[in-house]
């Protein structure tokens, strides 16, 4: 018989440094009045973005009925559910989950710290989240820049108006690429995550993304006149921390959205999901005017320790599960 792998990856250290961090974590938001709360992993809906697959399972639900159900790759819709119901503000350590990541910064079941601030706009959560990684990391005042700026110094070249044989040409000068999209954001996804993001080792926060790039995030102008969404991704160490927004509580937006990244998913020959009509209902109730941000939290652990692979601050990750 084979000798099973049974061991978890970490040391007793490393343990003791994810207890510590949420801990820390706990302390911060209960010095500042911010409710913890607690959402189904489960539910029958799932996100629409097409970068998002989540995780199926088919439940017996009694009387010899069955229905599939998805594990979610955030709690978002669910908290915000709560937010409608006149919860104020609130945070969550939820266990997410999302199929075919793995990587050294991936793994498909991982740890989100998500929260919202009713009355905040994006700069105000913004100034929040600096403060929570200056007390968790020793590391604040993060540099503030948008991503028009960033891909016009990095790259020269502007989201907004860069045709979409311009960027294929730029991507193929700097990479091996094969990929094969009419979709220019897949373009600049990829340009960010391989020739950007890894140069951005101090802190920054990269605002005002293109509005098709908005995702749950409210539409506006910038100075320039521009249409952009009011959204904001913090990264650290090359690495994506943390994704905000100041969100949307338009429910017919919203759905506009939805049915638009049904549409592309089936573009694409992906599977469509249903809609989350209980978090639309929450939005025709009335969500209050706020923002929010997801975290994650092993990632935040490898900024603290040193790691550099996922897997090192997990006991068990999805190869010895």
């Amino acid at each position: 018989m084979s000798q099973q792998n049974w061991q978890p990856l970490t040391d007793p250290d490393m343990l003791k440094a994810r207890a510590a961090l949420l801990r820390q974590i706990r302390l911060f938001f209960e010095s500042r009045h911010i409710l913890e709360v607690d959402t189904p992993i489960l539910s029958r809906s799932a996100g629409t973005e097409p970068s998002l697959h989540p995780v199926t399972a088919s439940l017996d639900i009694g009387a010899d009925q069955s229905a599939e159900f998805f594990l979610q790759t955030s709690p978002e819709f669910a908290m915000k559910r709560l937010l409608a119901a006149g919860s104020g503000p609130i945070y969550q350590l939820a266990r997410s989950f999302r199929n075919g990541e793995a990587g050294k910064q991936h793994n498909p079941e991982f740890t989100l710290l998500e929260w919202y601030r009713p009355g905040f706009a994006m700069t105000a959560l913004m100034d929040e989240v600096d403060t929570f990684i200056g007390e968790v990391l020793g590391k604040s005042n993060a540099q503030r820049i948008t991503y028009r700026s960033l891909f016009l110094r990095e790259l020269e070249i502007d989201p907004w108006s860069t045709s979409l044989d311009q960027l294929q040409a730029v991507a193929r000068g700097k990479l091996d690429v094969s990929m094969q999209s009419n979709d220019p954001d897949h373009w600049l996804d990829l340009l960010f995550s391989h020739c950007i993001q890894p140069e951005l080792q101090e802190p920054v926060f990269i605002t005002h993304y293109p509005p098709t790039q908005a995702a749950l995030a409210t539409i506006d102008t910038d100075e320039d006149s521009l249409p952009v969404a009011l959204r904001f991704e913090l990264v650290i160490s090359g690495m994506e921390l943390a994704n905000g927004y100041q969100e949307l509580t338009d429910a017919d937006e919203q759905d506009n959205r939805f049915q638009m990244e049904l549409a592309r998913r089936s573009d694409l020959g992906l599977p469509e999901y249903p809609v989350d009509e209980n978090f639309l209902a929450a939005l025709r109730h009335g969500l209050p005017e706020c923002s929010g941000v997801a975290l994650g939290v092993d990632r935040l652990l490898m900024l603290h320790t040193g790691a550099k692979k996922i897997q090192e601050v997990m006991a068990f990750p999805i190869d010895i599960a």
